[in-house]
This record gives structure tokens, sequence and C-alpha cells, in this order.
């Protein structure tokens, strides 16, 4: 199949080469050859960390050790002048394309959707994936972990399917949709359909250890079939991004080693960036901004704790390394393993601030509004990390992270948002092992490269739709040579208003919103105050040269706006809540005011923003039931360990449990068991009013007749978490402490659970409305 033409796909099956005659003993039979690429492509592994800054990884000179990415930078490539889009969704979405994330409909997160082309999170049909071109062309494709790039209106059973991980090109899919899971309760999916961990984390289930081992299987077998196919391996582990957590004997093996502070640990980095060489000599380390708070100024008590938060990140992040490793080691096993290219890139974006100036054990309730006290934290301090905490540490480690540079993630406009660590291994091609390359490199660059080692040129139609041209250029000269020639000169970076271009070694960026602040839109673009470097010279962005050279600002200006219009970054929008306000598509079409619903067995793992919302409301949740006399389990719950409503049988009797922030929890259990046969068990919720977050009181009834009484004295305002609404069991971690989930219905059948919503309170204006989703959002972009 050398001389095909592979610029369309699928590829046309070739013209039969045998024979009909008029029976089989005039005839020849001949097989279909199946599509190959060229002889010789390489097998590709693609690592792809979280929320992780450029001063983190020990091999960038960071504080914590990763023996793997070490690794694999001594027999290939550190690059240190590659670049993210400094958010998530978007960066996995220009990586798998190679386009530019407004180019491919994914300026922001799905959460932030707006109907605009390059907002509307419908990454499109003329911006086909990496995993499509490559399995058209005879690879097998694989995905495990973190997606993100499937918008929310489509991530449930309704689908459409067609940007899932499998309907994108890849033959399998394990992981999770949304932006961020639970790491001993993942919200896991195995291609289209729900599954549940094998195991519990008291028997030692920790996601990353599940999808390593996941993924080593998927290439050892696909190598077991067939052993000339090459495979691409996508790995997405979703780790450092929040919440973190790390196995108890990881996080302690980091006691002690933070508890200088913030500023002496950067100093730090920075020290080994310089003597390493990975920053060049004479580059400056930029000042504490004035959101960090001084370290000597904390108390002693703040100062344990936050050393502890970092411990556990720490923890997290060498525990991902090491399975990582575990899984690079089964490459390099293979009989073709020093043909195979490992491109390990260390976070989509730059370290996070989302966990606010205190940090937190309780990401979700602090994201709704409901800051933990430190007094309330240090009650906890030894099981920070574990199963029943959801962490993030304090913005200060978040800012110490990105060291040499200025600002954190979603601050597409500075390097501290959008400046990662890449290391590349091909121990068949990279001769100059342990080589740095300075290049100025992006996330848009890697599937044309990929694409030129396997000999494949990127396709000008598939399925019959003409594609975009990829925005990326391969960047495979400088596998050969440190002194290659730059392979890219200019590149436009933009998030929330955050914006900066890059041309020719000089950058010129304007600083619009802040990651703390989604509240804050300030509008005045015209008002920002654009700054200049020249990072050939300055490698940190720390010498601001607006003022001395205004013309070439102008002229940076310019060619930013041109790049907006080639690559469709306008309209311009720094909303927070009133994007997430925005109404976006409903699962099949259906109507977004709705208030009744109807589910039936089966109904599980849907996402809470394609469930009924019953916050800020008074609802009635009905459940038919046909208990052969042994019923047990959960009928319907909505949220996980971090907040949610659970109704289930436990012990013979009805109950219902609502969990607000696992601070209050109300277990309101039926007073009568539920009978043998058929039966209607009934939870009516009559909420307070008088604007959001108000109490209730529930009544319990079976059969009509009323069995219990109980009162929830405050209510979850915006999201319950990344946990989601099933009928027949509770996925994800438990909603209730009462039961191990998923705690799944058994002893009979549920027939139909029905749910009514009660109006929206009218007392509720709609700025309280856009607070509302606020709240749940604000620090917390995925």
């Amino acid at each position: 199949m050398s001389d095909i033409d592979r610029s369309r796909l699928p590829l046309p099956r070739p013209p039969f080469a045998g024979k009909i005659g008029k029976t089989y003993t005039e005839s020849t039979s001949a097989w279909p050859e199946l599509p190959k690429p060229p002889e010789g492509a390489p097998n590709v592994l693609l690592i792809l960390l979280d929320d992780v800054g450029f001063g983190q990884a020990g091999t960038f000179g960071g504080p914590v050790p990763m023996p793997t990415l070490d690794k694999l930078a001594a027999e290939g490539l550190r690059y240190t002048r590659f670049h993210t889009t400094a958010i998530c969704g978007p960066s996995r979405a220009a990586l798998i394309t190679g386009r530019n994330h407004h180019n491919c409909g994914t300026g922001f997160l799905s959460e932030w959707a707006t109907g605009f082309p390059a907002y509307n999170n419908m990454i499109p049909q003329t911006t086909a994936s990496l995993g499509r071109i490559l399995r058209d062309n005879g690879y097998a494709t694989s995905w495990f972990g973190k997606n993100h790039n499937t918008p929310d209106w489509e991530s449930s059973v309704a689908g459409p399917f067609d940007r899932w991980p499998t309907g994108m090109g890849f033959d399998y899919f394990y992981g999770f949709i949304s932006g961020e899971t639970h790491q001993y309760y993942p919200v896991l999916f195995e291609n289209n359909s729900a599954v549940e961990p094998d195991r519990s984390p008291e028997e030692g289930y920790h996601f990353q250890n599940d999808i390593t081992e996941r993924a080593m299987n998927w290439i050892r077998y696909s190598k077991s079939v067939a052993p000339d196919k090459p495979f691409f391996c996508y790995f997405a582990p979703g780790a450092a991004h929040a919440p973190h957590h790390a196995p108890r004997e990881w996080r302690d093996k980091f006691k002690g080693q933070f508890d200088h502070g913030w500023e002496k640990v950067r100093e730090e980095t920075y020290r080994r960036q310089l003597a390493a060489g990975i920053i060049p000599e004479g580059t400056e380390l930029t000042p504490k901004p004035e959101w960090v708070q001084d370290w000597e100024g904390l108390s002693a008590e703040e100062k344990k704790l936050f050393a502890r938060f970092m411990e556990n990140f720490a923890g997290y992040l060498a525990y991902t390394d090491y399975e990582c490793g575990r899984l690079v080691d089964a490459v390099r096993e293979l009989p073709d393993g020093d043909n195979t290219i490992v491109i390990y890139i260390v976070g989509d974006n730059g370290a996070s601030s989302e966990g606010g100036p205190q940090g937190t054990a309780n990401e979700v309730m602090s994201l709704s509004g409901y800051p933990v006290s430190i007094e309330k934290t240090m009650e906890i301090y030894d099981d920070i990390g574990g199963p029943n905490t959801e962490p993030h540490y304090p913005l200060g480690w978040a800012w110490c992270g990105n060291a040499p540079f200025q600002w954190v993630k979603q601050v597409a406009s500075h390097f501290g948002g959008s400046r990662n660590p890449m290391v590349v291994s091909w121990p068949r091609e990279i001769a100059d092992k342990g080589g740095i390359r300075p290049q100025f490199t992006h996330l848009i660059d890697i599937a044309p490269t990929i694409l030129a080692a396997a000999g494949i040129p990127a396709p000008t139609h598939v399925d019959g739709i003409e594609q975009k041209p990829m925005d990326g250029v391969p960047i495979q000269a400088t596998f050969q040579s440190a002194d290659a020639a730059a392979v890219r000169e200019r590149q436009y970076f933009e998030v929330l208003s955050n914006r900066a271009i890059y041309d020719k070694g000089w950058i010129a960026c304007a600083q619009h919103t802040l990651p703390w602040r989604q509240d804050l839109a300030p509008g005045n673009w015209d008002q920002d105050d654009w700054e200049l470097y020249n990072i050939d010279e300055d490698f940190s962005e720390a010498k601001n040269l607006a003022t001395a050279h205004p013309e070439k600002l102008e002229e940076l200006k310019r060619i930013f706006d041109e790049e907006c219009e080639k690559y469709g970054v306008y309209p311009l929008d720094d909303r927070g809540a009133a994007r997430i306000a925005e109404p976006k598509p409903t699962p099949g079409g259906t109507d977004p005011d709705r208030t009744e619903f109807t589910y039936y067995p089966g109904a599980y793992r849907l996402p809470e923003t394609a469930a009924p919302n019953t916050k800020n409301r008074s609802h009635t949740i009905k459940v038919e039931i046909d208990n052969d006399g042994k019923a047990e389990g959960v009928l319907v719950a909505a949220g996980g360990a971090s907040a949610g409503f659970s109704l289930y049988v436990k012990d013979g009797k009805p109950t219902y449990h609502y969990n607000w922030f696992d601070t209050e929890r109300l277990d309101c259990v039926s007073s009568k068991p539920l009978p043998k046969g058929k039966s209607t068990f009934e939870v009516v919720f009559a909420y307070d009013g008088g604007g959001l977050a108000k109490g209730g009181d529930v009544i319990l009834l079976l059969d009509g007749e009323e069995v219990a009484k109980g009162r929830v004295n405050q209510t979850v305002p915006a999201r319950f978490g990344p946990d989601t609404f099933g009928v027949g069991g509770d996925s994800g971690s438990p909603v209730a402490n009462t039961y191990k989930p998923p705690f799944t219905f058994t002893g009979g059948r549920i027939i139909r659970v029905d749910i009514k919503l009660a109006p929206k309170d009218l007392s509720v204006s709609e700025e309280e409305e856009l607070q509302e989703r606020y709240l749940a959002f604000a620090q917390h972009i995925e």
C-alpha cells in the first residue's frame, strides 16, 4: 500500500485482485487488503498530565521527583519552550486535532459554552482527531483517563456519541468524561457504557493504578493479536487536577519537605533550573505578586496545614509518575519498544490557583461559597488526600509551582498559565540523549509531528467532508538537532480575554480576568494594560518593554487582531457567571423548562447538568417498587460524598438521606418497613423559599401514608460535585455514609421513578440566579 492516496479517509477498499468465473473451480479468491500504515511507522504513547506547573517536576528543576520523566529525558529530549492554551478542555482539543482551540470550536470549556462557532465546544467534523486519522491508516487507537472534550449536554446515554472518544476515532476508551473525578470513587465509562471500579478504596483501589493496568493490558493484547500493527495510546490520567488524592504512603514521603514555605521552595526551584540549563543564564525569577500571602506572615497552624496540602499534592504527582513508569516499562519491553515514540507532556496548563488563599479539603463546598475554617480542616489533617477528603492546595503553591514565571492556570497572557514541560523519547531515532530543545513549540504541533513520524499526511477529506488545514507544524527537525531552525514563529493565546501574541521572539500580552474572580467581568478591553517582552533575551517575562518600544507593541497588537480573525477567536467574552447561565442545548433537545421527569431502571450515570435540578425549589420524588421481600439498595441518588441526596432501602426500611457538604446530614428513616409486593415510596421536599440555599421540610410517604418527617437546615445552592444521577445504584463516591457504593438495588425491581419540580422561586432574582451558578464554578475551571 505504499502508493496509496491517503489524503481522503477512510481509505478506499482496493479492487478485487482475484478472478471470478462461472463456478468456484474456475475462480480465484483474494481477501481485500486492510489499511496499513507506511513501513516502519512507530508506536505512539502520548501522556498528558493535568494542572502541573513548569516548576513542579524534578526533571525541570521542581521539588517533586519524577523518575519516569527523568528516565525518558535521559534517553530523549526536554523541551523548555513548549506551550499549552492555559486551560484544560481547549488544550486537549488542540492536542488531538492539531488545530488552535478556537478553530476546533473549543475556545473555552463546555460548562461556559455559548452559541458562537468558536465557543460551542462541539468539535466539528472539519477537524478530525489524530485518533481518527491514525485508525483509518491502520493503527490501533485507545484513550485512557480524562476526556472533557464531550459537551456536557452530550455526555449522557442519550448521546449523540460522535464527540465521545469512540466517536472521534479511538477504538477503545476507559476513563471519565468530565473535567475531574474522584480518584478513589471515579465516575467511569468503558467506551460508551457506565462501569464501576472492581475494588473499594479499602481494598486498595486508586484510579491511577486502574487506568495504568487497563492501558498495559490493551497494549499487550493488541500486540499479541497483531504484532505488526502499530498502536496509538493517548494516556491522560487527570492528575494532578483536584481533588488531589494520594495514597497515604506517597503523601507521607514528603513530610516536612515544604515547611519552609512557597517563597523558598520557588527560589530553590529557580536555582536548580539555572544549574540544569532548563532556563538560560541571566533569567530573572519574577517577584511575588500581592495576591500571594507572605509565608512568614502565616500562623503556625496555617503553615502546618498549607505544607500538608503541598505534601499531599507532591505525593499525588509522584505517584502518577510512578504509574506512568509502569506503562512506559511495559511499552519498552515489547519487541518494537525502541520504535515507540513516548511524548510526556507535564500539564495541560500551569499550576492551578483554584484552591483559593487557604486551600481546602472539601473542594466542592469551598467552590460553592462555603469556605471551611482552618480549625475545622485541622481536625482531618492526617486524612488529607484520603478517600473522605477532596483537597486542593492554596494558591501560593500554584504561584510557586510556575517558577520562574508570572501568573497561573487560566491566565493565557503569561507563561505561568501556558508554558509546560515536555519530554520526547524515541530510542530508534533520537541520538542526542538528554538533550534540551529551546525552540518555541505548542500543543497544536504534536498531531502533525506524530503524522510526519508515521509517514502519514493530514487528510484533506474525512467521510467526504473537507478538512481545515492543521494549524500545527511538525517539530521532527528538532529531534535531530538542538540548532534546528525555529519551527513556530507566531502563536496567539486567549482564554477569558486573557490574551497574548508571540511573534519572532517578541510577545505582547494583556492580563484581563482573575482565576478566582469569575464574577468579575470588567469589559473595557480597550483599557487593558498591554505588556511587551523580548523572550529571546528575557526567558521569564521579567522586563516589560512596552514603554521602551511602543511601535513594536502596536505592531504585535495588530498581529493579534489578524490571528483572531484568522482563527475565529472573536467575540471576546470575559463573562464568568453569565456565560454559565446562558442556556445550553438539552439532552435530546428536550424542553429546558421541563418540570416533570420519569426514569426507569438502567437510567444510570446521568450527568448532573442533564438530570432534574431539585435545588432551590420544592419537589417530589416518587418511586414505584415491586419488593420480593428482600429489597435492599439505592432507589435513586444524585451527587456523591461532597454533597447530594439518596433514596434507599436498608434493613427493610425506605430512607431519605441529604448530604450537605459532608458537614450536615439528614437520615430520614421510615417508621414502617417496605411491604412485600408493589408499593410507592415518596419524598416530599417543601423548600423554605426566599432565596438560594435555604432549608426545607421533608415528609416520607409509603403508599400515601406519612411514615417520617425531617428537616434540612440548609441546601446546596448550585452543584453537588463531579458525581452523577442514577436509578438503582449510587455511582462514584457515596452520597450517604451508611452504605458502600454502588449499593445496587436487589430483592425485587424498581418499576419507575417520577420527579416533579415546583416552579422556580420567583423571589430569587436574575442576579441571584447568576450568582448561584457563579458559586458553583467561580474558582473551579477543570
